[in-house]
């Protein structure tokens, strides 16, 4: 009788023990999949080649960049605009702004070019990090010694007909051989410098005098589209487009503004 009871309770302790084994299991693997949900990945297409680093890391983060700045260029140059007029379900960011009736705007954003080329390092950092990961693991993969090393910050530039972003590592790989990496960027090509170095001459124009002449400019610059559209709260959408490359940007004014039922009819200058 005794025997009967100790080898039950045995039973019940067993059975006990497997019920705690398939819980931590369970916990173990749902564990996994959370950290392989959240942990930032890189998902690229890119093909790794150990001879060349530097064409990863440009397939890995060159459809980021590009979403970037199409995003930036139509909103404005913010990739969350604060201050901003809603224009076609897109919201433009105001450049210069006044809430007065036929006063001049103030210039909103004084330094437009260093703004964008933070707004995009500030969007793209964690998919450097998660690309630089991927070709680290990539080497890992392939039996080579890795030794990754950030010795700074990523850095933009809006230049003349491109748009360059460096990144600050240094790549040393060993196998048969020892071999450094380092001056890691993407390039680009995109007018967007040009579009902005133009919208801060309007800017400035219009903060000055108020209504920007936008045709008696395009005879001055032939590859520059620039469209005009006046709303009913005195705000004017620019909208300037490269007509070479299709590269645009768009921004919202407020200057010189009359109350509704005054002034010019809205009109749409092409």
């Amino acid at each position: 009788m005794y025997s009967n009871e100790k080898r039950g309770e045995s039973k019940i302790k067993n059975k006990g023990q497997v019920t705690i084994f398939i819980i931590i299991a369970i916990l173990i693997v749902g564990l996994a999949v959370l950290i392989y949900f959240v942990i930032p990945k890189a998902e690229t297409t890119a093909v790794f080649d150990e001879k060349n680093p530097y064409a990863f890391i440009q397939a890995c983060l060159e459809d980021k960049i590009k979403d970037t700045v199409e995003i930036i260029s139509l909103q404005g140059g913010s990739i969350a605009p604060e201050h901003y007029f809603t224009y076609n379900n897109t919201n433009i960011e105001y450049l210069c702004y006044t809430s007065e009736y036929y006063i001049t705007c103030s210039i909103q954003r004084p330094f437009l070019i260093e703004h964008i080329e933070s707004e995009i390092e500030n969007e793209i950092k964690e998919d450097v990090i998660s690309c630089f990961n991927a070709l680290e693991e990539s080497y890992k993969e392939k039996n080579y010694n890795v030794e990754m090393e950030q010795l700074g910050r990523t850095t933009v530039e809006l230049l003349p007909k491109r748009v360059v972003t460096s990144f600050n590592y240094v790549l040393t790989v060993s196998k048969a051989q020892t071999d450094r990496y380092d001056s890691f960027s993407v390039i680009l090509n995109n007018n967007l410098y040009e579009l902005v170095s133009i919208s801060n001459d309007m800017i400035d124009w219009e903060a000055t005098h108020g209504d920007f002449d936008t045709l008696y400019y395009m005879t001055l610059f032939s590859n520059i589209k620039i469209e005009k559209y006046k709303q009913l709260d005195g705000t004017t959408i620019y909208i300037l487009i490269n007509r070479d490359t299709g590269n645009k940007f768009q921004f919202a004014s407020r200057s010189v503004a009359w109350p509704p039922g005054y002034g010019e009819v809205p009109v749409f200058y092409e």
